[in-house]
């Protein structure tokens, strides 16, 4: 039987790379429909998760977010306690700060929260999920966990795994030429071939709409690494440690203002939707 068609999501994601988030959230408050819209920040990356809250909350304030709050989730506070529920409902931002990604899948997947989550960012259109470094990586389907210089490039020298899922067949690291990951990136293209790998520099991001149009805003350069042509990849042949090979990525150089299509993985200049 045919299968039908995917609907594509009304809500909005935002992936910074790291780095100074100042601009991001002026970008975030602009965003929100009505500046007095409950902004919920997710620390929970972080294990010090508090004091990071609490400068978020001040910097969004000061920029007329006066909705903002810390959602706290940890090892005390279960994402599905009904309270954060209740207030994951009624948010009109869900923002997720930086550290460690792992901790968030960790806290959240199989969740009810997560449920929501993802249900509102399919169908509201006014709703908007953001997030920076760790909190940008662990948006797609899967995400980079391990991988550091040239071990990034010898098999079992990276690792990958479940992200949130809100983008599927993408990968986002982040720090991306501050840390030299496009090794890290390469080799997960070659385990996960099906995906579209994107490197976002710091101080640099994509605004996703409808799960699709992604443009480019910051400073910085957003790497673009399409595995579809790949062809040679020894990955399933070697033994760990060896070096990896594959021959036929494409790549692509954005800066602010150009568009990616995630889905036919085009790139250009920015057009009216």
């Amino acid at each position: 039987m045919p299968q039908p068609p995917i609907v594509p999501p009304l809500g909005t994601l935002v992936a910074l790379g790291g780095g100074d988030d100042d601009a991001m959230l002026a970008l975030l408050c602009d965003m929100l429909p009505k500046a007095g819209l409950p902004v919920e920040i997710i620390t929970v990356a972080s294990r010090d998760d508090t004091r990071s809250a609490r400068a978020y909350e001040r910097a969004l304030r000061e920029l007329g977010c006066t909705g903002a709050r810390h959602l706290r989730i940890s090892e005390h506070h279960p994402a599905d306690a009904p309270d954060t529920l209740r207030r994951l409902r009624r948010a009109g931002l869900v923002f997720f700060s930086g550290g460690d990604q792992e901790r968030i899948t960790d806290f959240l997947q199989g969740t009810e929260f997560l449920r929501v989550l993802h249900e509102r960012y399919q169908q509201e259109a006014d709703f908007i999920i953001a997030g920076t470094s760790a909190g940008a990586a662990v948006m797609p389907e899967y995400m980079v966990v391990e991988g550091y210089g040239w071990r990034a490039l010898r098999k079992g020298g990276m690792l990958t795994s479940t992200g949130l899922g809100l983008l599927p067949q993408l990968l986002i690291d982040q720090h991306f030429v501050e840390r030299g990951r496009f090794g890290r990136l390469a080799h997960a293209l070659l385990a996960h071939p099906m995906c579209l790998g994107v490197g976002l520099a710091e101080e640099t991001g994509l605004i996703i709409r409808q799960g699709r149009y992604a443009e480019v805003f910051g400073d910085g350069v957003v790497m673009v690494v399409d595995g579809r042509y790949l062809h040679g990849s020894n990955l399933g042949r070697i033994g760990r440690g060896e070096p990896v090979s594959g021959q036929g990525f494409r790549v692509h150089l954005l800066v602010a203002g150009q568009l990616l299509d995630l889905h036919s993985r085009e790139a250009g200049p920015r057009v009216e939707m």
